[in-house]
């Protein structure tokens, strides 16, 4: 019998034929649909193959996998179906059988053999090089001998803080050789080591998200960017930032809030040289960052490092997403239901993944969901219901301090801790407490990239001793603050300084010693921009009063300005209820307390995509007792000298006593 191969219309047409068997047979899946917080309705028109593009609402309230998402007719039986995730495929890239480099008349040819007949969108060249701006034609030929031009003038470039183009596209061909002319622009030749090529890749389907920028945060040398993608569990294509300015260059970062083991922390996901340079009179821009990445939150970070650059202008931030897809068979038309919303629902298992491949290419009726709708039946407790709202019994008579926290909202909220509490609290924050009457609520710390300014009271404080050195010292508003950096101004034109930042510590028998912060090396000169120095602390302070200094040699002293310093933003996250009689409370000041483990990070996942109320706690009240004994308020070396004095006239009173006593007798 002669085998049809599986490319002929026959083979397709059995194909779909099993496929209508297999998954118009009736299925009775045992399911509660009231378990469903979301609905939405879609009308299907005729019996066979039906496509439900799933909407970014539908993905929201979704799962990050989609195991919640069911499908039922209108008897109210479930219906398989198959995901469809409609992504691009990886682009490819290979080396070239052979590469030769010549100089010929002045110019560098590459003569490329790809070695491959798949088809080939581009070349990438590779050098030692590391700033250069060339210019390249390349041509194709499937014999050697006769050549089409594929691309004229194409920039090459290496700039600094790595902006590079060292790839040149050209339309999708399959070439047996490549020819790759420089035009060195005047400039001498320069090696080129080496070639990739970029063989042809197949596209997917996108549509715009909605991305709006809901804060922007500028600290030294970094600007940040959080954005609201409108929605959870969208797969992001790209993204681009859009700007104005006509020259520029700058590293950034995407980043995501994840939680771990001690909260919710900033987890990297891409980073990306972004730039628009003029090469040789041709302008080039490269402002959009590859993602194809799931974005489980709604919330995405965006970290542009300036450097000595003043922060970038951004009119907007846009981004395609990738389109997801339900694919089933309706036994009849009529009206059906797509459900969402489950958080305890596990994936179904149906007998649709072996046949994706058939059902990705077959012709299909496609149908548009209406908006997203509560189920007017669901009647379980609201999102975070497992979340429970009260924690262990605490006993508060070891922790110093507490603030109010004024709830004016139900839900989910956020308090930044600030300046003085993060001062008061142990380094990694492990004797916080959210208090509400004897019991704890339980919380989640979000340790953010934002940094938050201070600024330091300045004053001259030269050793007279030491002419060459000029010192300066600094005010924090109290000891043991923990800023990670600190920065100022000069006013001079032209300088090279050795910056030393350090504070004194006295040890516990009342010793003074200089214990260094951080060093940095600052420079200066007129016809360069004025950039502030920066100094990264490597340990927190322990006082109130830095020192900052720099020996001037035999050089005029440099005056400075503008103080400041700078802490990272930590916040605590929690689900609570306004109650004017049982008031929230935020404890800290116990050196003694460890860190706390609640079952909050089972649901942490369901207060990531809920909004938050911003909330901002009250004054500090002190709770220390007020000392009874003068011993108790010394500290230092002054204990120490008490302590003995006492001691010593105890020592005189008992002589005294002793000499007045009347002598015994023999």
């Amino acid at each position: 019998m002669k085998r049809i191969p599986r490319s002929h219309p026959l083979h397709n047409f059995c194909a779909i034929v099993a496929l209508t068997i297999l998954i118009a047979a009736p299925t009775y899946l045992a399911f509660e649909p009231n378990e469903w917080r979301n609905t939405q309705a879609f009308e299907v028109p005729a019996k066979g193959l039906v496509r439900v593009n799933v909407p970014p609402a539908t993905l929201d309230a979704a799962q990050p996998g989609l195991e919640d998402l069911r499908i039922i007719d209108s008897k109210g039986d479930q219906v398989p179906y198959l995901i469809e995730r409609l992504l691009p495929d990886a682009e490819s890239k290979m080396r070239p059988a052979e590469f030769r480099s010549t100089i010929e008349n002045g110019a560098t040819r590459l003569n490329v053999k790809t070695g491959t007949s798949a088809p080939i969108i581009g070349v990438t060249l590779e050098t030692p090089a590391t700033r250069f701006m060339k210019a390249a034609d390349v041509e194709g030929s499937s014999d050697g001998t006769t050549w089409t031009k594929l691309a004229g003038g194409d920039s090459l470039f290496q700039l600094p803080n790595n902006a590079a183009k060292l790839r040149v596209s050209f339309p999708e061909g399959a070439w047996q050789f490549l020819r790759i002319t420089i035009d060195e622009l005047g400039s001498p030749p320069m090696p080129f080591t080496g070639a990739q090529l970029h063989k042809a890749h197949t596209t997917a389907p996108a549509e715009a998200a909605a991305v709006t920028i809901k804060s922007r945060d500028e600290s030294p040398g970094a600007t940040r960017l959080a954005l609201d993608l409108g929605a959870a569990n969208l797969t992001l294509g790209s993204l681009r930032i859009e700007s104005n300015e006509p020259v520029f260059t700058r590293a950034v970062t995407l980043a995501v809030p994840e939680v771990g083991d001690d909260g919710i922390r900033e987890r990297n996901i891409a980073d990306a040289v972004i730039y628009r340079v003029n090469v040789n009179g041709k302008n080039e821009e490269h402002l959009e960052i590859p993602l194809e990445s799931q974005i489980q939150t709604r919330e995405l970070f965006v970290l542009i490092r300036n450097e000595d650059s003043p922060p970038l202008s951004i009119d907007t931030v846009r981004a395609d997403r990738r389109l997801v897809r339900l694919t089933f068979f309706a036994n009849q038309p009529g009206q059906y239901s797509l459900l969402s919303g489950n958080t305890q629902s596990a994936a179904p298992r149906y007998d649709l993944s072996a046949l994706s491949g058939k059902l990705k290419n077959a012709s299909a009726t496609v149908v548009v969901p209406s908006a997203l709708v509560l189920n007017p039946n669901y009647k379980p407790p609201e999102a975070l219901a497992a979340v429970t709202l009260t924690g262990a019994q605490i006993d508060i008579a070891k922790w110093k301090f507490r603030k109010l926290i004024p709830l004016t909202q139900n839900g989910v909220q956020q308090v930044e801790l600030d300046p003085q509490l993060l001062a008061r609290s142990q380094p990694d924050q492990h004797d916080i407490r959210i208090v509400r009457g004897e019991y704890q609520l339980p919380f989640l710390f979000e340790r953010t990239s934002l940094s938050r300014p201070i600024s330091l009271s300045a004053a001259a404080a030269n050793d007279p001793k030491k002419p060459a050195l000029s010192r300066w010292s600094l005010k924090l508003p109290q000891s043991g603050v923990p800023i990670t950096r600190v920065v100022c101004a000069s006013s001079s034109p032209l300088f090279h300084r050795q910056m030393r930042l350090w504070e004194e510590i006295t040890d516990e028998r009342g010793d003074k010693f200089a214990s260094e912060l951080g060093r940095a090396t600052w420079d200066q000169t007129p016809n360069a921009p004025k950039r502030d120095l920066v100094i990264e602390l490597n340990a927190r302070p322990k006082s109130n009063t830095l020192f900052l200094e720099t020996d001037n040699g035999d050089n005029p002293a440099i005056e400075l300005r503008d103080f400041r310093s700078y802490y990272p933003v930590t916040r605590v996250v929690f689900k609570a209820t306004p109650d004017p009689a049982r008031p929230v409370w935020l404890y800290y000041g116990n050196l003694d307390a460890t860190a706390p483990h609640y079952d909050l990070t089972l649901v942490a996942g369901e207060l990531l995509k809920a909004d938050r109320n911003t909330v901002a706690a009250g004054p500090e009240e002190n709770l220390s007792p007020k000392p009874s004994l003068v011993g108790q308020t010394l500290t230092g070396s002054t204990r120490y000298i008490f302590w003995g004095a006492l001691a010593l006239v105890v020592i005189v009173l008992l002589a005294i006593m002793s000499r007045s006593l009347p002598k015994q007798s023999q």
